[in-house]
């Protein structure tokens, strides 16, 4: 009893908490519709999209270890003697016939992975507020809270939700301007089959376990339990907790001055092995925790743990001019008008999103980060390793998000460990593969179909963050704890690197351009060998590996070995209509505008390509990228935002920028019917469409790409910094490689007037400014004052 002595005080003060500046919150003026309408709120493990339905809220939930099946593996054993029969097949033009056999014998027979779950939704009725007035609902991006507001009968009602980031548990708070006006059930509703909903005491209790997927049994249990404080002012001023009940999953509450749910889930998975947890008493434990807590202290730390995330880095362009307008109206605006206020905001969102769906210890972000409300998801929400998994955390390091990268960094281990099953298995090889997919079984096999399966280089693409985190943060120790991963997956590529027959070149073999397809004898087709995006990951892997053992002192001969072998790949090649040939023969065709420009990663995320190592390979890369044009994809336009900004061209970033926040929606709104394209959903989630959360993570670190850039041994400041941003702006905490820190940088006019950097381990910066390169030598920890 003693926490709820705290409940009045804490609500004055939750009640004091102001929301955020307009560049920290998404706000509207009517509750969500669809579930992209809802706001997110999520703490790595737990996610919460807020719909703020003042009559019959809903709250969708998820819990970021609820997965159909179990346990498994899926590598095809049949690849093993198909592999060399397909490489016959491609050495003499015969592709269809490879994809074919591609698809009937590589392609997994077992399953193409198992799909994320939604946990289910809650539900409060309120049913004597649904004549509202002065609606308001926001979410705080600078504390992680969803408020509602409204005003019923003469009340002004207020409602926030966190999933916090200190009692692991959803917390619902209500309070009223008037006393004893709370009252309202509160029931769990769920698309899951055969749970069970009932009440235990005074929770309400939902059991259930995941779905079978492709004739694999759902094992994964899941268990959320809920429970209510309510509160009244008794006659001597004192909150007094009043009794609220539970019947058949339904807790009531009638009354109240002022009331909290608690919301506790968990399941019995403990890691991709093993699911012998257990759920009920987790989720009991998780809910007597929170209820025991002082709930000011409890949320001030959750405030607390978020902003020690949220305050290390933020981007001002300048006075927000469209405050007062709410955000999806914003959005619509921003199609024939600059609104550099929503671009900021939009930045912050991107943060806000990875901080919210992948902490330490935890799963990493899916295709849809932590929010899903359907059974099964498009491409199941699973890890595609072909681009998209890797956009999710392109902003991470140079947003100072470094320390989220943990669950990726863990992923990468454990299919390091699958992944040395597959290649035995599949290819007869040593160290280890990762096709274009994977999921929370850390599955490795070939999948899909060939246009996308028939790839085997994911390995090279998810070791360059573990490169790029030692880049950016100087952690030996960290290189040489991940450097065996790196050169498995190295040892793999390497073993299975063919020659073919017209240049001599080392090649893989068979391969393909993801998803993309080029012409042959029998029509248009995907596999080939030898393709520009293989070329790029060998390379860069390689070079790698070089690079590390040097560092760490070690493996002469193997660095030795791999710059041998360097020499033998094909080049880079430029075509007949001057781009940057997509594959070993010159197929590219002008009018191919496909989501997917794989043959410039050499460009960006990489920096194989660069104006001044690469001239001719640069200009082609443009080209290619002009010819691709602007529209595409959700995730598509944000992977060209970064390869714009590389280009040096900030105003045609900027365009990528202004067609990915286009509108798209998925019901009627005042001004029309909005096209279903990709885009930007009313709660600032990315359409593919569907959402897919990767394009926000590839624009954020787009707009950061614009403004840093450090890839090429010295800092270069607003690099790529569009007319409609100079005339001010200001960053603070964007991370260079060598560990320095754009600790504050403001501009006017297009020019740095004000410039600190921190060197936090100390060595050689080199940065350039306002057109001048400046170097100096500094120690660990030091601030400099540059300008």
């Amino acid at each position: 009893m003693k926490a709820f002595k705290y409940f009045f005080i804490f609500f004055c003060f939750l009640l004091s908490m102001p929301i955020g500046a307009s560049t920290c919150r998404l706000w509207y003026r009517q509750p969500a519709q669809v579930w992209t309408d809802a706001l997110p709120l999520g703490n790595g493990r737990l996610g919460a999209m807020v719909y703020g339905i003042p009559a019959m809220e809903q709250i969708q939930l998820n819990e970021e270890t609820i997965w159909t099946g179990q346990p498994n593996t899926n590598a095809n054993p049949n690849a093993l003697k198909a592999i060399p029969a397909i490489q016959e097949l491609v050495w003499k033009g015969e592709y269809k016939k490879a994809q074919s056999m591609v698809d009937d014998k590589v392609m997994s027979k077992t399953n193409n992975g198992m799909a994320y779950e939604p946990f289910g939704s809650i539900y409060i009725s309120m049913p004597e507020v649904d004549d509202y007035t002065d609606y308001y609902r926001a979410l705080d991006l600078d504390s992680a809270l969803s408020v509602t507001q409204f005003t019923a009968n003469g009340v002004r009602y207020r409602r926030e939700v966190v999933t916090s980031f200190s009692n692991d548990v959803i917390e619902v708070r209500l309070t009223a301007s008037q006393p004893g006006k709370i009252t309202f059930n509160a029931n769990y509703a769920t698309p899951q089959v055969d749970v069970i909903i009932r009440s235990e005491g005074d929770e309400a209790t939902l059991l259930g376990v995941s779905s079978k997927l492709e004739n694999l049994k759902g094992k994964v249990r899941f268990m959320g339990r809920m429970s209510c404080v309510a509160l009244h002012k008794g006659p001597d001023g004192k909150m007094i907790r009043i009794k609220t009940t539970s019947r058949d999953g339904v807790i009531s509450v009638k009354g109240a001055d002022e009331a909290v749910l608690f919301i506790s889930i968990a399941t019995n998975f403990k890691n991709y092995r093993d699911i012998s947890g257990d759920e009920s008493e987790k989720s009991e434990q998780l809910l007597r925790a929170a209820m025991s807590c002082n709930p000011e202290e409890s949320l001030k730390q959750h405030v607390r743990k978020f902003q020690s995330y949220m305050h290390r880095c933020s981007l001002s362009l300048g006075k927000d001019l469209y405050s007062g307008e709410p955000t999806d109206e914003r959005l619509v605006h921003f199609a024939h008008r600059d609104d550099n206020g929503l671009v900021a905001t939009y930045f912050n969102f991107g943060r806000y999103l990875l901080i919210c769906s992948s902490q330490p210890g935890g799963q990493p972000a899916t295709l849809q980060g932590i929010w899903n409300d359907k059974m099964f998801p498009s491409w199941d929400s699973k890890y595609t390793t072909n681009i998209n998994l890797e956009m999710n955390y392109w902003p991470a390091e140079v947003t100072n998000l470094s320390d989220l990268n943990g669950p990726l960094f863990q992923l990468i281990r454990e299919v390091s460990q699958t992944g040395a099953q597959t290649a035995r298995i599949m290819y007869g090889k040593d160290g280890w593969v990762l096709h274009h997919n994977t999921d929370i079984w850390r599955v490795t096999g070939a999948i899909d179909h060939a246009s996308s399966g028939m790839w085997m280089t994911g390995g090279a693409w998810v070791c360059r963050h573990l490169w790029e985190h030692y880049l950016y943060t100087g952690d030996k120790e960290f290189l040489k704890e991940y450097y065996p991963i790196m050169k498995g997956a190295a040892l793999f590529l390497d073993e299975m690197l063919v020659r073919e027959s017209t240049h001599g070149w080392l090649v893989i073999c068979p391969s393909v351009s993801p998803e993309n397809i080029h012409p042959s004898k029998d029509g248009m087709i995907s596999i080939a060998a030898g393709t520009t995006m293989d070329v790029e990951l060998l390379t860069e892997l390689f070079r790698n590996i070089i690079s590390a053992s040097r560092v760490l002192g070690i493996d002469a001969g193997l660095a030795e070995h791999y710059t041998e072998r360097l020499k033998e790949f094909p080049p880079l090649q430029i075509g007949r209509w001057g781009q940057l040939q997509e594959w070993m023969q010159d197929w590219d065709d002008p009018q191919d505008v496909h989501r997917h420009v794989s043959h410039l990663y050499g460009l960006y995320p990489s920096y194989l390509i660069t104006p001044d190592k690469t001239p001719g390979l640069y200009q082609a890369a443009r080209l290619s990228l002009i010819h691709r044009g602007d529209e595409g994809t959700g995730w598509s336009m944000g992977w060209k935002v970064c390869l714009w900004a590389r280009l040096l061209n900030g105003n045609h970033a900027y365009q990528l920028i202004r067609n990915q926040l286009h509108l798209t929606d998925d019901h009627f709104l005042a001004y029309g019917k909005v096209k279903k394209q990709g885009g930007t959903y009313r709660n600032l989630f990315d359409a593919h469409p569907p959402f897919q959360i990767d394009g926000n993570f590839g624009c954020t670190a787009g707009i950061a790409e614009m403004l840093v850039q450090s890839q090429e041994g010295f800092i270069n400041l607003l690099p790529a910094l569009p007319d409609v941003w100079k005339k001010e702006g200001e960053v603070k905490g964007m991370m260079a490689r060598g560990n320095f820190e754009i600790s504050d940088m403001v501009w006017r006019n297009g020019k740095v007037i004000h410039l600190t950097i921190r060197s936090n381990i100390g060595g050689r910066l080199k940065v350039k400014v306002n057109g001048k390169m400046l170097s100096r030598k500094t120690s660990a920890g030091k601030l400099y004052s540059i300008i």
